[in-house]
């Protein structure tokens, strides 16, 4: 088996409301390799979202231990995780966070203006990976002149762009009807088969059968690790 990208070990996440002390995560394991396809489910306050904000290095873990592609998440400064996100780890949110005086171009731009890319550089790959998510025809339109399935396509070229070892989705078809869900789902699909690790984070059954291997949450704690032998063709 490859090195895991993710390890996490006996991770705890505990929060301080008030004085009061609420356990949103306790004594969590995981492993995630690279190419895998995972869906990390739960019901609303299992802790899902915390595990999200956990594997983005948009949180630390209070206790437990986290290593990224072999480096200890614990021992990095603010600047180390930013630089992760930025470089690493592709975001799509289920309100697809865009900039909405900017370009569909303008916009999978933006992570590369972080990384220090030259403008005709961004240009290039902006270019190439919008037309890599079926939107060459698009990309001078504003998010306001899009559907609500080609804005989140140009969320995910926005991911994309970077080269990032994973994908991390949370609820990326919670904004969208049936038929344009089923879209982003093959969309999802056709990056896996080219050899992206993705991770989508959803309530949603009928979203986290695409998935090839689906980790429930429950109460802060992983309640099961399955292989979905029959992951849902989009």
């Amino acid at each position: 088996m490859n090195t895991p990208i993710i390890n996490i070990e006996h991770i705890a996440r505990v929060y301080d409301m008030g004085g009061e002390k609420v356990h949103a995560l306790r004594d969590v394991s995981l492993n995630i390799y690279p190419n895998e396809y995972i869906a990390i489910m739960g019901p609303s306050g299992s802790g899902k979202s915390t595990m999200m904000n956990i594997l983005g290095c948009l949180d630390t873990p209070s206790s437990g231990i986290y290593n990224f592609k072999g480096l200890d998440v614990k021992e990095m400064d603010d600047n180390d995780l930013a630089e992760i996100r930025n470089r690493e780890i592709g975001f799509v949110f289920q309100t697809f966070n865009l900039l909405p005086r900017a370009s569909a171009l303008k916009n999978v731009e933006l992570p590369l203006v972080y990384s220090g890319v030259s403008r005709s550089e961004r240009r290039d790959r902006a270019i190439k990976t919008l037309e890599e998510v079926g939107l060459g025809d698009r990309m001078q339109h504003k998010p306001n002149e899009l559907s609500g399935g080609q804005r989140q396509r140009v969320a995910i070229a926005r991911a994309l762009v970077t080269k990032p070892s994973i994908i991390l989705a949370d609820e990326p078809t919670g904004n969208l009807d049936s038929k344009t869900g089923v879209e982003i789902m093959r969309l999802f699909q056709e990056l896996w088969q080219r050899g992206n690790t993705i991770i989508i984070v959803t309530h949603e059954e009928d979203i986290a059968r695409h998935a090839h291997r689906i980790v429930r949450i429950r109460d802060g704690k992983v309640e099961s690790d399955t292989t979905n032998p029959q992951p849902a063709l989009a």
